[in-house]
């Protein structure tokens, strides 16, 4: 016996580049402005992290003057994620996979909370 069962895939709304998902969901003016811009915040501050690590990277290959492809290698990644790095793409890679990369370079990095 097969059970047929079909997924419902089909979009219903689609909230536009810079609209306000929270107030898309139902929640009231105030409330949506308010939790937009708390998200908009966190977003802020974690790019921010991100951006500071790779731009550590980014020094640290142009201090060892290290071809893209030789930097790939001691980082354990592939040469395009380099240059992604070097490019300052950063919504290419979590906090965790860069921190992990910094390690492999010998750099300790520390966390500080205020």
């Amino acid at each position: 016996m097969s059970i047929d069962t079909k997924i419902d895939t089909e979009t219903r709304h689609i909230t536009p580049a810079g609209g306000n998902v929270f107030a898309d969901l139902g929640f009231g003016p105030e409330e949506a402005a308010a939790l937009k811009a708390e998200s908009d915040r966190l977003i802020s501050q974690k790019l921010s992290i991100r951006e500071s690590l790779m731009k550590e990277i980014a020094n640290w290959i142009e201090t060892e003057n290290l071809k893209q492809v030789d930097a790939a290698q001691v980082l354990g990644v592939t040469r395009p994620r380099v240059s992604d790095i070097v490019q300052n793409k950063s919504a290419k890679f979590t906090i965790d996979s860069l921190v992990d990369m910094l390690a492999r370079t010998g750099k300790h990095v520390q966390l500080s909370v205020r």
